[in-house]
């Protein structure tokens, strides 16, 4: 009855109370719930975007780092495979016939600096001279080419002559290569001409202490004709250098994959250092492992307690024997304790009759 006239009294109260209200409240509820669910999905991107992000920085700089690592070791450890110097001969005039009357001869600066060449590392030092294919050359037959390795204070560090000629070729030989060669002769894109290459040093090598920085060149002819001449220094390299030379693409790669090994090794190891030291899991794991071993360092001592026990109390006699030892010692004690107390009240009766008979 009360609620028929309640119903009948508050209709819209009732019906926004029991109707409206509670689809309300589930929508706001499944709303809630929804946008909660997409924030938390949003979050999980954006960390996952963040997390890849980082990984791929990570991947970057690492692989730069063991490539900047193998360009640096590479120039550092492979030394300049050629080194090229013109030679400008100098000779002393005659006055009464024409041509020099002196061997031709030059200084070559090597290097202004301390040192040009890799100490420990051979070299080849030759010097080309380029030949006209006169008649004159044609006559002068061999002749001797000299080199001397100075260092900065002038002092000679190393000394060699070679000897060298002109190739032959017979007459007929250089008629036909003329004929055939007549219309770029005459044209200027071919002239006959011959170079000598002559290798001084084959395997040279430089001293640390008194580095090498000047070459004196001497032509042992004063009829030889030239119209240039040129010092070549090349490095002959053996083992890991040549490998490096010769197979660049090979060795860049093992050597770049190397460096990615270690550098992702030493990065691991820094991060497990950093992170798993300070996790959760690992917590738990050092707490089990604790727990483990305490439960077994007392099942240990239990065990030599026991055998202790065993070896001492070898039987059940003796062990009961023992046990009713301190029961008689508490029985006697009492005992004692009690005639102390009887001649202690015996002492005192004596000396209260002594006082009242005086």
């Amino acid at each position: 009855m009360g609620l028929i006239t309640m119903i009948l009294m508050m209709p819209f109260e009732m019906m926004r109370g029991y109707f409206v209200q509670p689809v309300l409240d589930r929508m706001q509820h499944t709303y809630d719930d929804y946008r909660n669910r997409t924030t938390q999905g949003v979050i999980s991107a954006s960390e996952v975007m963040i997390k890849l992000a980082i990984l791929a920085l990570a991947a970057a700089v690492i692989i730069w780092m063991a490539v900047f690592m193998y360009i640096a070791f590479y120039y550092t450890y492979l030394p300049i495979i050629a080194h090229t110097r013109p030679v400008h001969m100098q000779f002393k005039p005659c006055d009464e016939i024409i041509g020099p009357c002196s061997f031709p001869q030059a200084h070559v600066l090597l290097t202004k600096k301390q040192q040009l060449l890799m100490v420990g590392q051979p070299y080849r030092i030759s010097i080309n001279i380029n030949m006209p294919e006169s008649e004159q050359n044609l006559r002068l037959g061999m002749f001797m080419v000299c080199a001397e390795m100075r260092d900065k204070g002038n002092q000679m560090r190393n000394h060699a002559c070679r000897s060298t000629m002109l190739h032959y070729r017979s007459d007929l030989a250089r008629t036909i290569s003329t004929l055939v060669m007549s219309p770029l002769i005459i044209f200027g894109f071919k002239e006959e001409i011959q170079q000598i290459a002559v290798e001084v040093f084959s395997s040279y090598e430089d001293d640390q202490e008194n580095p090498v920085t000047d070459v004196f060149v001497e032509i042992q002819s004063k009829q030889i004709q030239f119209y240039s001449v040129t010092l070549h220094i090349t490095a002959h390299f053996s083992g890991l250098r040549y490998i490096m030379f010769h197979w660049p693409i090979l060795s860049a790669s093992i050597g770049i994959g190397v460096n990615l090994f270690f550098i992702m090794t030493i990065s691991l190891l820094s991060w497990y250092h950093w992170y798993w030291t300070n996790s959760v899991w690992m917590e738990q794991t050092r707490e089990n492992l604790r727990q483990r071993s305490e439960e077994s360092r007392r099942k240990r001592a239990e065990l030599i307690s026991r055998s202790i026990e065993e070896k001492i109390f070898p039987d059940d006699e003796e062990i009961s024997i023992l046990e009713e030892k301190p029961i008689q010692r508490s029985i006697d004690d009492d005992s004692d304790i009690e005639e102390f107390e009887s001649g202690w009240s015996e002492s005192t009766e004596i000396k209260s009759i002594e006082t009242t008979s005086n």
